[in-house]
């Protein structure tokens, strides 16, 4: 089992790792060695170079309407970026053009956070692990997406992972930062040393209802901390904070991000039609 540390210290890695991983994927490179030649080839990242997607576009989903925004030519194969909480898209945003130089079309995928960018039917919630990865195969056939890569840090992580795992013959290759990530309920009962559950704080905290009633009233202020924590030398300015605090002003958002924690603790139920699919997890872990 990975600690708490293990998982941050990934965070904040993806930008590079991914577009690496994916450009070799498309070059038809999977070893590591072959990997490691590809980074000189690959286009310099500048973190904050990129501001914007440009306008999102908006497709129904099954019980969602998901905002999306895609760049790179229209017949190129497929990426799918998945990001974590509590960040949205932007994480993505010095990534997409990288693979778009390289003539990959890619799908940076806001699938919980963005008010414009996806709308819940009310009494709608992300329940069970397995429950947001269904949603996502709703997404991709709205897209008429076939096979894509898939690549995701934390949330993102555990939506590809599961994904994969579920439906290999939909996923072509998967970057996976933060690791190996398939939860259970059966798996959050374990406890851990004292060390890694005080950085699990927060999952404890939106146990209560004041944990609920704090995050709701103070989500920026949350989502700040947080990104402070998981990432001590990222010095983000207000600008970026900002252009990804917006995403938490959706008002699905709360409900989606406690009931998620709530689940992982087994103090929420989850889906009962994806059942039978979270039974058959343990078998793939």
């Amino acid at each position: 089992m990975q600690t708490v540390d293990e998982i941050n210290q990934g965070r904040r890695c993806l930008l590079r790792t991914a577009a690496m991983a994916v450009a070799a994927t498309q070059l038809g490179m999977i070893n590591p060695a072959a990997a490691q030649r590809t980074e000189a080839k690959m286009p310099a990242i500048k973190p904050g170079t990129n501001t914007s997607f440009g306008p999102l576009k908006q497709i129904n989903a099954g019980v969602l309407n998901v905002g999306y925004a895609e760049s790179g030519p229209a017949n190129g194969p497929v990426v799918v970026l998945l990001h974590g909480w509590p960040y949205d898209i932007y994480s993505f945003v010095d990534v997409a053009p990288v693979l778009a130089e390289l003539a990959t079309r890619d799908h940076p995928v806001s699938a919980r956070l963005r008010n414009d960018a996806i709308s819940f039917e009310r009494n709608t919630q992300e329940r069970s692990a397995v429950g947001a990865r269904g949603r996502s195969q709703g997404l991709l056939d709205a897209l008429k997406i076939e096979k894509p890569i898939l690549a995701g840090f934390d949330w993102g992580a555990r939506n590809a992972n599961i994904f994969a795992a579920l439906w290999p013959e939909r996923c072509k290759a998967m970057v996976s930062v933060s690791g190996y990530l398939i939860g259970s309920q059966e798996a959050g009962k374990v406890p851990l040393p004292p060390q890694a559950e005080l950085q699990w704080w927060y999952q404890f905290y939106f146990a209560t209802e004041r944990g609920r009633a704090g995050y709701d009233r103070y989500r920026r202020e949350f989502s700040k901390l947080i990104w402070q924590l998981a990432s001590p030398q990222w010095r983000f300015d207000d600008a970026t904070f900002n252009r990804s605090a917006a995403a938490f002003d959706n008002p699905d958002h709360v409900a989606i991000v406690i009931h998620n924690y709530r689940w992982r603790l087994g103090l929420a139920e989850g889906e009962p039609k994806f059942d039978a699919l979270e039974r058959g997890l343990p078998r793939l872990r």
